[in-house]
C-alpha cells in the first residue's frame, strides 16, 4: 500500500468531546528525514520503501494527512511523583487515527490544549532516544510502543540551550493510560468513566466484550500485563525514570520514553532521572511503584468494580503475580528449566552479588550464558570477583538439579540474554552526530537494536562495558 492509499479510522472520537480536543499539527521549518523504520511500515500495511515516498516527510510534519484523519489530542490526568495532577493530556502529541490496529501519533507537533504553557515541541535528542529505544525494547521482547519514523528541522526551541526540534511518529495498539480513568473518577463523571472502560475493552480486550463481569476481568488482565512488563524491565535492566500514572499503559506497554536508562554497572538503587531527588522511581522501586500505580487505578475504577474484589487481586499482585512473573524472566536468564522454590533465594543472592561485584549488568548475563564451570571469564569482567565466586557456588549446586545438558542450557540462555542493548552513551553519540547533520549512527543503532541476541563482529565494541566516564549518568525529563 502507498501512502496516498492509506485510510485512517478514528474510533476514539466516538466518545464525547470531553475525552479529546481537535488540534492540527504545527509543521516544522525545513523538515528533513532522519530515519525511516521499514519494519513499522509493514505493521500498518505500507510498502517497505514508504520512506522514499515524497509524502513521507510531509506525513510526519503534519502537512500531509491521510484520508480519514481527524487530528486530535487526548485528555487525561495522573499522579506525578505521588501527587495528583488534574490537568494533563497530550501536551505535544497529535493523534492522526488508526490503521491495522495501530494508532498513529505525532510527538513534537506543537501546542495543544494540554500543553500547560509549553511549546508542544520535542528536541531532536529526545526524539532520537525514543525512536531508537522503543524499537530496541520490541526486539528485546518487551511490550512497547513502536516508532515509524523521525524528522529533524531548522525550527529552534529552548530547552537547557537552544536546540533543533524534531517530530517522531509513534505507534501504539492503545494510548489509554491509568490517568485516563483517573480524569473521570476525580471529576465524578462516572458515566464517562464507564464509556472509557467499554472503549478499552473493545480496543484492547475484545474477548471480554460479552462477559457480564468484563470490567473486573479487564482489571485482572491489566494487572497481569503490568506485572509481565515490569518483570521484563527488571530482568533486562531497564529504568523508566518517570513511572507516573499518566505514563502507565492500560495494555502494559512501555510508553513515554523520557529520562530512561539501561543499567551500566549493576546498581540496585540506580536513579536515572536526576530530578528524582528521593529516588521514587529508582530501579529497585519499579515493582513497588507498579503496585502503587495499580492501587490508584483501582480507586479510579471503584464506581464500576467492587473495591474488595480489586483489593484481593492487588494482594495477589504483590504476593504472587509479580514475583512469579519476575521469577519466570530470571529463570530464563539463568537457564533454569526446572521450577524450584529455592530459585527465589538464588536470585536474591545474585542481586546482592552483582551489587558487590561492580560488574556490567548486560555483560555479566551474556558471559554467564557461556558458563560451563570455568569461572575465569566471569572473574575478568568483575571488579570484585569474590562476590561472583561465592554466588557461582550456589549456582553450580542448582544446576545439578537440571535435566538438560550445559550445551542446551547455554543455547537457551543466549536467546534470553542480549549481547547488545542501547546504552545512553551510545545514544548520545548518535545524537551529537545527528545535531551536525550526520544520521548514520541513528541507522547503525537501529540495526543493532533489531539484533540484540546475535553475534555482530563489526559492532563488537558496542558489547563492551560502558566507558567509566559515561556510567550511570542521570538524565532530565527533556532528555
Amino acid at each position: 500500500m502507498k501512502l496516498n492509499d492509506m485510510i485512517l479510522q478514528t474510533p476514539y472520537l466516538s466518545l464525547e468531546s470531553d475525552f479529546y480536543s481537535f488540534h492540527d499539527p504545527q509543521p516544522l521549518q525545513d523538515p528533513c528525514l532522519v530515519s525511516f523504520n521499514d519494519a513499522a511500515a509493514k505493521l500498518i500495511g505500507l510498502d517497505t520503501d514508504a520512506g522514499d515516498d515524497p509524502s513521507f516527510v510531509p506525513l510526519l510534519n503534519g502537512t500531509f494527512l491521510p484520508k480519514g484523519s481527524r487530528p486530535f489530542s487526548m485528555c487525561y490526568a495522573g499522579h506525578q511523583f505521588g501527587h495528583y495532577n488534574p490537568w494533563l493530556g497530550d501536551g505535544r502529541a497529535c493523534n492522526l487515527g488508526s490503521i491495522n490496529g495501530w494508532n498513529l501519533q505525532l510527538k513534537g507537533s506543537g501546542e495543544t490544549l494540554y500543553s500547560r504553557m509549553a511549546d508542544g515541541r520535542a528536541a531532536l535528542r529526545s526524539s532520537i532516544r525514543e525512536y531508537l529505544m522503543s524499537e530496541a525494547m520490541h526486539h528485546l521482547e518487551i511490550p512497547t510502543t513502536r516508532a515509524f519514523g523521525i524528522i529533524g528541522s531548522k525550527t529552534k526551541i529552548l530547552r537547557d540551550t537552544m536546540e533543533e526540534a524534531a517530530i517522531v511518529m509513534r505507534m501504539a495498539t492503545s494510548w489509554i493510560r491509568f490517568g485516563s480513568f483517573e480524569n473521570f473518577y476525580y471529576t465524578k463523571q462516572y458515566t464517562k468513566l464507564e464509556a472509557l472502560a467499554e472503549y478499552v475493552i473493545a480496543e484492547s480486550f475484545p474477548h471480554l466484550k460479552d462477559d457480564e463481569d468484563r470490567f473486573f476481568q479487564m482489571f485482572c488482565e491489566i494487572l497481569q500485563k503490568t506485572a509481565t512488563t515490569t518483570a521484563k524491565w527488571q530482568a533486562v535492566g531497564f529504568c523508566h525514570g518517570v513511572m507516573n500514572t499518566d505514563n502507565m499503559s492500560i495494555e502494559g506497554l512501555t510508553i513515554d520514553y523520557g529520562p530512561f536508562s539501561m543499567l551500566d554497572d549493576f546498581n540496585y538503587n540506580y536513579v536515572c532521572n536526576h530530578k528524582d531527588r528521593v529516588g521514587r522511581y529508582s530501579y529497585d522501586q519499579q515493582p513497588n511503584i507498579s503496585y502503587w500505580n495499580l492501587t490508584k487505578l483501582s480507586k479510579a475504577l471503584s464506581p464500576l468494580i467492587c473495591k474488595e474484589r480489586m483489593q484481593k487481586k492487588l494482594d495477589e499482585y504483590g504476593a504472587s503475580l509479580y514475583p512469579n512473573a519476575y521469577l519466570h524472566e530470571m529463570r530464563k536468564k539463568l537457564g533454569l528449566q526446572e521450577v524450584l522454590e529455592e530459585d527465589f533465594t538464588l536470585i536474591e543472592e545474585l542481586v546482592g552479588a552483582l551489587q558487590d561485584a561492580y560488574v556490567d549488568h548486560t555483560q555479566f548475563y551474556r558471559t554467564l550464558s557461556h558458563y560451563n564451570g570455568n569461572r575465569s571469564d566471569l572473574y575478568d569482567i568483575a571488579m570484585n570477583p569474590v562476590a561472583i565466586d561465592n554466588w557461582l557456588k550456589l549456582y553450580d549446586k542448582r544446576l545439578e538439579k537440571e535435566k538438560r545438558s550445559s550445551a542446551q542450557r547455554n543455547k537457551a540462555m543466549l536467546k534470553a540474554n542480549p549481547k547488545y542493548i542501547l546504552k545512553n552513551y551510545m545514544l548520545q553519540k548518535a545524537i551529537e552526530l545527528a545535531q551536525k547533520g550526520d544520521f548514520s549512527m541513528v541507522q547503525t543503532l537501529l540495526d543493532i537494536a533489531r539484533n540484540p541476541y546475535d553475534e555482530l563482529p563489526e559492532f563488537e565494541h558496542f558489547a563492551q562495558e560502558t566507558p567509566q566516564e559515561y556510567k550511570n549518568i542521570g538524565l532530565s525529563c527533556s532528555s
